[in-house]
């Protein structure tokens, strides 16, 4: 007898436990000892494109369907009414509907604390109505390429447990308000939604419990700009948040808050009218609301990572004046568009006097007479001045072409920022390649990263990123 057949049942089950199913049930040919041994691993896990081989034409076989949903069948009837922890299933259309939510009824009766499914239904997947009142469910992960419609009202959902939901889907369907739902997960730690569309045109997320959240939102209903949009989550340490710029954040409650990513998106036409004097614009429009922006920046104020994307930078640009001082950020992430403005990066760096870090996703902008003095794009005569304050010690420039305004947007930093002691500047495969078929180019880069070094205390590198 060889020594991993010698090792007691429970052993066994529990090396079983980190194979899929499908790779667990072969075990059974080893021997007699093994025979249905996988049938008792209180983890499951099946997937039918690694059952099925779709790549091989092999889904569209008869019977193969068939057989991959027996399989499951079997395997749930072996262990009978045995515990178990964790129940994955990945399947797409031509799966039996009926039979995937038996089994989904059949786990959840039997215990099951970590659910994780990703089913692809081409006229979209309404959750089971069980699923929504299990007393054992601690991690829920729905993911779907089509519709998930989470709760139609039929039953007022309760999961007691819950620590961590996780839906991701074309478009998720919830025909209740956030304040109402929420208070059904008492221990809710994570929630993570996307791509979701707010029910209400004023909403409130509220939970004393959440510490993870991230939100990816289309607005309120058919991309409107919803009206106001709360979060009172006082535990929240982790904050990723995408949506039509509200109106109004009237309360952001998130003083513990550790790191925000925030994606606040425009409009051309919308970024247009913010770039216009307030009194060129209508009444009534809703570009007028966008200053408002600057309460949820109020509450997100001790973060200390900060992400912003170029739509935020443009929104931001409406309350310069009223921005607040984020003490505690030490690392700034700015990705930044060839059609959307710097007016906001002023500010924003006199208003981080412990910041140490900066990554540029890209330094191409829109130039508007409000870029102040971050860049070369107008002269200014106190040039370099929110630079001259910064205290940060190392920049990474990610998505560097080799353009002139680029090298020139580099010198500027080398100049100004006084603290500077390492810039790195990241090249894709793409513009390194290109860089490698133009010996002109790479001369000139090469040469000016040189001069960079030799005349600047701040150490230069020139880098290639490959895709991950």
């Amino acid at each position: 007898m060889d020594l991993l057949s010698s090792l007691p049942d429970e052993v066994r089950c529990h090396i079983l436990s980190f194979l899929t199913t499908k790779e667990a049930a072969l075990t059974s040919v080893l021997s007699k000892k093994w025979g249905n041994l996988f049938a008792l691993v209180p983890n499951l896990d099946f997937d039918d494109s690694e059952f099925l081989h779709p790549e091989d034409g092999k889904r569209e076989r008869d019977g193969i369907l068939e057989s991959f949903m027996g399989f499951v069948d079997t395997v749930l009837a072996l262990q009978a009414n045995s515990p178990i922890h964790k129940f994955s299933l990945k399947c797409k259309d031509g799966v039996c509907e009926a039979r995937m939510n038996r089994w989904i009824c059949q786990v959840l009766q039997r215990g099951v604390s970590d659910l994780d499914l990703t089913i692809d239904l081409k006229d979209g997947y309404h959750l089971l109505q069980e699923l929504l009142v299990s007393k054992t469910l601690v991690n829920l992960k729905l993911k779907s390429e089509c519709c998930i419609y989470w709760w139609t009202g039929a039953q007022v959902p309760f999961l007691p447990l819950l620590k961590s939901l996780d839906i991701e889907a074309a478009k998720i369907f919830c025909d209740t308000k956030f304040e109402l739902l929420l208070p059904s997960f008492p221990l809710l730690e994570r929630l993570m939604l996307a791509d979701m569309e707010w029910i209400g045109s004023d909403e409130t997320v509220s939970s004393a419990s959440i510490t993870s959240l991230a939100i990816n939102a289309t607005g309120f209903t058919s991309y409107q700009n919803p009206k106001s949009i709360s979060f009172d989550t006082p535990s929240l340490l982790h904050f990723g948040y995408s949506d039509l710029v509200a109106q109004d954040y009237p309360l952001v409650n998130m003083k513990n808050l550790l790191s925000a990513r925030i994606i606040l998106a425009v409009t051309n036409e919308q970024v247009k009218r913010i770039r216009l004097p307030n009194d060129e614009l209508l009444e009534g429009d809703v570009v007028l609301k966008f200053g408002n922006v600057v309460k949820l920046m109020n509450g997100i104020q001790h973060v200390q990572d900060l992400h912003l994307h170029s739509d935020t930078l443009e929104v931001l640009s409406l309350c310069c004046e009223s921005m607040p001082v984020f003490n505690n950020v030490k690392r700034l992430i700015i990705k930044s568009h060839e059609g959307r403005g710097w007016q906001a990066m002023p500010v924003l760096l006199r208003n981080c006097p412990q910041l140490e870090d900066i990554l540029f996703e890209g330094i191409v902008h829109h130039v508007t007479d409000k870029c102040g003095d971050v860049c070369d794009c107008i002269y200014r005569k106190d040039k370099g001045r929110s630079l001259k304050s910064c205290p940060v010690k190392v920049i990474e420039i990610q998505g560097f072409r080799g353009t002139m305004k680029e090298m020139h947007m580099i010198d500027r930093f080398l100049d100004y920022f006084p603290c500077l002691k390492e810039m790195k500047i990241c090249m894709d495969e793409n513009s390194f390649a290109q860089l490698k078929n133009d010996p002109g180019l790479a001369i000139v880069i090469l040469g000016m990263i040189e001069e960079f070094n030799e005349v600047s205390c701040c150490k230069v590198k020139l880098m290639r990123t490959t895709k991950r």
